[in-house]
């Protein structure tokens, strides 16, 4: 009976603790922050704001340009997508290192209420989409005025 029993073994603890680290930090270095869906595009981080008239949403999408991202809104789901190009291998250049690569950037986004679509605006500035969507009528807030009865 003394042959089955086995002995903990620290060492083969520690060294799986050291390879989920190494891979912990290895994944966290080539992409800080960054979130990958399921089809392998980086999860866009939003700022999404609301006041009284409407919502604001920033999206950074660093080494774009505004041709290369566009912007969706069916019903009250915006969505967003942006497609950085690869850059092209240059003759007579060896790469000692090459980490960019093509990156699809692509986020979808309910809103809490219906959106006027055909006033929302645009900007693009220092790779920082900045979308303002006004509510529609239907979804601001109305004020009732309280009338006197000596108003009837």
């Amino acid at each position: 009976m003394a042959g089955d029993v086995q002995r903990h073994d620290p060492f083969r603890q520690a060294m799986s603790l050291r390879d989920a680290m190494d891979r912990l930090l290895r994944e966290s270095f080539v992409s800080p922050g960054m979130m990958f869906t399921t089809t392998g595009e980086v999860n866009l981080p939003l700022d999404v704001m609301e006041d009284q008239d409407g919502y604001v949403i920033q999206a950074s999408l660093p080494g774009l340009k505004p041709e290369d991202v566009q912007i969706n809104l069916q019903g009250d789901t915006l969505s967003i997508r942006g497609q950085a190009s690869q850059t092209a291998e240059e003759k007579g250049r060896t790469y000692l290192l090459r980490e960019r690569q093509q990156m699809t950037y692509a986020r979808a986004v309910t809103l809490p209420g219906p959106v006027d679509a055909d006033h929302a605006t645009a900007q693009f500035e220092h790779g920082v989409l900045t979308l303002t969507l006004p509510k529609a009528e239907a979804a601001r807030p109305k004020t009732i005025k309280i009338g006197s009865a000596a108003q009837r």
